[in-house]
């Protein structure tokens, strides 16, 4: 059997980080699967490894705008994998139109599925985006073979929009890199830190509105005021009106570029170094699909202070102190806890230290290839 995968519209984020240690973790043949073919950019296809059974498909068109390689996706993607004798093709994007069967497709970007959420964005693009991404979405989950999601908070919530998808589904959540394990450390009190000695707060996420930096901000400095030796680092992309949102934020705490400190964008490799040298990891974000971050941080021996929204207690269980991201008052409590027992923290790093083992790419793989024979030889017909 072959395989088609479908990048064409993938060049960077976790998107890109799933289909690399799809290809780099996969056993095809194991499956059935004697050939792979992946359609995308070339600055995709370079940080995909080279396998023998993988066959990496370019054309120009893949360089040009996000408009004309979705048009290259309905128009020319089900014929050249006919050309190419695929068996089936892999749609990793969420959105396809291709009269190709059978697909299986990935629920990724639970945003479009979360009004609540998308309403934080008010009248702008971003917001015409989201509710563009529910309708292609939806058409494409309801007419996929298959739909792989990453947990099982996000097909509840995806499920309460599109319907029930009953058998062609399957949970398979992502892995963590090795790069990221790093024994839990000891944990000292915190009169052990000093101002010039600082306990550090780590929070690694994009800057988005449902990220609720404000509001971890407004915490720390509540912190600050009651002479905790505190200083939070904050990591993370931002699109330039967010950037000065948060700058300006900052600047508006008395001091506060004193111990909030925004390092922007860090290269991948370069963040188990800075997991290294926190205290404690916060994440605040009140809408994911599969926190991968807060992954990170679970394997990065970190105790951890948690949204209590989304799937992320049901990926820390009970191996963290959970807050509600929208209020203020909760985070400064969750984090207090944590900073005041240095038992309760080594208690939950080795809790969600424990836990994050069980998230392998290699795991995700096999059961990726799985469910794709299994689609195959189920032959499932959607209507």
């Amino acid at each position: 059997m072959i395989i088609g995968i479908d990048a064409t519209n993938m060049s960077a984020g976790g998107g890109l980080t799933h289909i690399q240690q799809i290809i780099r973790n996969a056993e095809p043949q194991k499956y059935g699967f004697k050939k792979v073919l992946i359609w995308a950019p070339k600055v995709t296809l370079d940080q995909i490894d080279d396998k023998p059974w993988l066959t990496k498909l370019h054309k120009a068109i893949f360089e040009r705008n996000y408009m004309i390689r979705s048009l290259w996706q309905s128009i020319k993607l089900g014929s050249s994998a006919r050309h190419y004798r695929c068996d089936i093709l892999f749609i990793p994007g969420g959105s396809f139109i291709t009269g190709f069967r059978p697909i299986v497709t990935l629920s990724h970007n639970l945003l479009p599925f979360d009004l609540y959420e998308i309403f934080r964005y008010k009248y702008s693009f971003r917001l015409l985006k989201f509710f563009l991404l529910r309708i292609s979405q939806s058409f494409s989950f309801k007419k996929a073979n298959g739909v792989i999601f990453l947990t099982r908070f996000s097909k509840m919530l995806v499920e309460d929009t599109v319907g029930s998808l009953t058998e062609k589904t399957a949970i398979i959540p992502h892995g963590i890199d090795k790069i990221f394990f790093i024994n839990p450390r000891k944990q000292n009190k915190i009169s052990y830190y000093s101002f010039e000695k600082p306990f550090e707060l780590l929070y690694v996420s994009a800057i988005e509105p449902y990220k609720h930096h404000h509001k971890v901000i407004d915490a720390v400095s509540q912190l600050r005021k009651e002479n905790f030796p505190v200083v939070l680092k904050i990591i993370g992309s931002a699109i330039p009106p967010e950037r000065k949102k948060l700058l300006k934020k900052i600047k508006s705490i008395p001091k506060g570029e004193h111990f909030i400190k925004y390092n922007g964008f860090v290269p991948y490799d370069k963040l188990p170094k800075i997991y290294c040298s926190a205290n404690i990891f916060i994440f605040a974000s009140s809408c994911e699909n599969m926190p991968n971050i807060l992954l990170e941080g679970m394997a990065s021996g970190l105790p951890i202070a948690c949204s209590n929204r989304g799937p992320m207690p049901e990926i820390l269980i009970k191996s963290g102190v959970y807050f509600d991201p929208e209020k203020e008052k909760s985070i400064y409590n969750a984090v207090k806890k944590l900073i005041l027992s240095p038992k309760l923290r080594e208690k939950k790093a080795d809790q969600a230290f424990n836990l994050s083992r069980k998230y392998a790419w290699k795991t995700c793989a096999n059961d990726t290839f799985k469910f794709f024979e299994k689609i195959i030889n189920n032959k499932i017909e959607i209507r």
